[in-house]
């Protein structure tokens, strides 16, 4: 199975969470094969509202949702 990874974001109430503030206005960036391709998804996201603090972008290991029985335990 591929590694797939999510890139989203969107404005949050709180910069420290992940609470998205209206999920229906959510960025979705993209899916990703690959946890690299995802990252520069991620921080080219990131940068264009790098002067937005209410503004966040996450990378999501779809991967690890569609199969959690894969996951090693640390």
């Amino acid at each position: 199975m591929s590694k797939l990874h999510l890139v989203f974001g969107g404005r949050v109430s709180d910069p420290r969470t992940l609470d998205f503030v209206d999920p229906g206005k959510l960025d979705v960036v993209g899916i990703f094969p690959d946890y690299a391709s995802a990252e520069k998804a991620w921080r080219a996201a990131a940068q264009r509202t790098v002067d937005d603090a209410e503004m966040r972008f996450v990378v999501v290991h779809l991967h690890r949702l569609l199969e959690p029985d894969m996951i090693k335990p640390a």
